[in-house]
């Protein structure tokens, strides 16, 4: 059986995913955001993070190009850097001001992006479509961590 690399779910996933980052940019960029930094802004908006190794885990990245990012977003105005009331090593990160006023709009934007690209779908479909989209990345979450594992 001849099988086709670009007919895998991998590949339509990717794809997926590369238009959606596309489309997702192209809604952001006006609003000062960048589609990179949507975990750190809604882990810092929601409050589920505020350190920039909890944001790190949160965003399931690794810590340099956390600090990368964290610089830049802190350059750009859309977080504030704190001390750490309990540690005076570290600090805690904040959204600014003017990123907190902007963030109902990129998301708002964001939600209106996923509605056009999942038009022709039914809601039962899109939960179906997330629902399975959650179980492959536990899946590699799982994969991921078996290998690296065995590599130590």
């Amino acid at each position: 059986m001849d099988e086709d690399v670009l007919s895998t779910p991998g590949h339509f996933i990717s794809l997926a995913a590369r238009g959606f980052a596309r489309l997702s940019e192209s809604r952001l960029k006006p609003l000062g955001f960048g589609v990179g930094q949507l975990p750190v802004l809604v882990a810092l908006q929601n409050g589920k993070a505020s350190t920039q190794r909890d944001l790190a885990r949160f965003a399931r990245v690794e810590q340099p190009p956390m600090a990368q990012m964290l610089a830049r977003m802190e350059r750009d105005g859309l977080i504030r850097r704190t001390p750490d009331p309990d540690d005076g090593r570290s600090s805690r990160i904040v959204l600014a001001k003017a990123a907190e006023e902007r963030m109902p709009e990129a998301i708002a934007a964001l939600f209106e992006g996923n509605k056009e690209a999942l038009t022709g779908f039914t809601d039962a479909e899109a939960e179906q479509l997330v629902d399975l989209l959650k179980r492959l990345i536990e899946n590699l979450d799982q994969i991921a961590s078996t290998e690296s594992s065995a590599q130590l």
